[in-house]
């Protein structure tokens, strides 16, 4: 193990004071004992993750490294204006600033990761909240999510960024349940901002429309704050256009293979000659299921608590990935933080967040360890039983919703 740099345990200090404050703000500080514990477990969480900042895997490699390279030989933020990479414009923000700082960017990319994770675990709190008031069982949220593997190992071993597009993408949500529309909006439009995969989970906005949660006049709001996160790239010389439609033109970037150790339907149908007919059929799958749950929320759309709309988000994160080719092991990361949530919003589906995080580990080991652990279709069962539970969570809620609504009538 190779101790960090001094101004990297320093930076990681100052993340770990913001993020006592946020939980102070929280309310679940309320107690000695509540402050004491939750100083060691960040300090053990930090630490953890500094012990192996100095991994480099060959991501890192052969892209981050080379992008952040490209920034330091041609200006530094200057260079925004070349295509660089396969990454949107807000997380070359992050690359230009590291390639001008006087420190292996390696431990700036991390660190930035790190952060992240600190904001992904307080909106997982928050959104805990909704379901319960238990200041034990949100802490006890809060500091799972930051040891939970596919957290640690996203950000603090693989160097990867999910938890910045996760963080936001939680904490729209949780604007939404708690009648926040714009901001929620705004957090949505940054967690896509950052990667496409929150569009796995972006349907779910529909459904707030459906039920009230948004106005019209609020989806506005979406592409103007994206507008506004690549803008500083055009000020810097890359095309308008060109930057706006950054993600169709990264297509085809994701490779040919139907499956990239995902947990997918393609992880159980692997004999397949014709793949792109396969993957055509894999995104009509998923556009027909994401049309049938939208569908389902219409009918049920005045029956729809935060119980059936944490449900949907779940639904949505397990279901598009599962039936679109070309999904990587990373992909389903927002489906092991919502079901964590759901784990936590009740107890009795716990097994649901760890059917996922099994699912999900499966492929990370696969890339990590350049081995299988077992088959990917382990991985694909074990989702297709998460999604059984979480319909019969989904159900349950809707069907809490209808004897009230009757009730409602027969009183008037």
């Amino acid at each position: 193990m190779t101790v960090p740099p001094i101004t990297v345990i320093l930076i990681l200090i100052i993340e770990g004071l913001c993020a006592l404050l946020l939980l102070q703000r929280s309310g679940v500080l309320k107690s000695r004992g509540a402050w004491v514990l939750s100083i060691l477990l960040l300090t053990l969480a930090l630490g953890l993750r500094a012990a192996v900042f100095d991994y480099e895997t060959l991501d890192y490699q052969n892209f981050l490294s080379r992008w952040v390279e490209f920034f330091r030989q041609h200006g530094g933020f200057a260079a925004l204006k070349y295509e660089v990479g396969n990454y949107n414009i807000p997380y070359l923000y992050f690359l230009a600033l590291f390639s001008i700082l006087p420190m292996k960017d390696l431990y700036f990319i991390k660190l930035l990761s790190t952060a992240s994770d600190l904001l992904l675990a307080w909106g997982v709190l928050l959104l805990c909240s909704r379901f319960t008031k238990k200041h034990r069982r949100l802490l006890a949220a809060y500091f799972v999510t930051l040891f939970l593997p596919t957290v640690f190992l996203n950000s603090a071993v693989w160097g990867q960024c999910d938890s910045l597009y996760a963080a936001p993408l939680l904490l729209g949500i949780w604007c939404a349940l708690d009648d926040r529309p714009t901001e929620s909006v705004i957090l949505a439009a940054v967690a896509f901002g950052f990667k496409l995969q929150a569009v796995f989970v972006l349907p779910v906005y529909a459904v707030f429309l459906m039920t009230g949660k948004l106005k019209w006049k609020h989806v506005l709001v979406f592409p103007v704050t994206y507008l506004l996160l690549v803008l500083p790239a055009v000020c810097f010389g890359r095309p308008l256009w060109e930057t706006v439609t950054l993600y169709f033109s990264q297509t085809g970037s994701i490779g040919s293979g139907l499956n990239y150790n995902s947990p997918s339907v393609f992880a159980v149908f692997t004999d397949i000659q014709n793949k792109e007919t396969a993957a055509v059929v894999g995104i009509c799958l998923a556009a027909f299921y994401m049309l049938n749950l939208l569908a389902v929320a219409w009918v049920y759309r005045r029956q729809l608590n935060d119980r059936a709309l944490l449900a949907l988000c779940l639904l949505f994160a397990i279901g598009i990935p599962f039936f679109l080719p070309h999904m990587h092991e990373r992909y389903f990361y927002a489906a092991d933080i919502l079901s964590l949530v759901l784990a936590f919003a009740s107890p009795l589906y716990f097994p649901t967040a760890v059917l996922v995080q099994f699912a999900s580990l499966l492929g990370y080991h696969a890339y990590l360890k350049m081995r299988y652990l077992l088959l990917m279709n382990n991985g694909a069962a074990a989702l297709i039983v998460a999604f059984a539970l979480t319909l019969l969570w989904f159900i349950n809620a809707v069907r809490d919703g209808l004897p009230k609504r009757r009730k409602r009538k027969n009183s008037s």
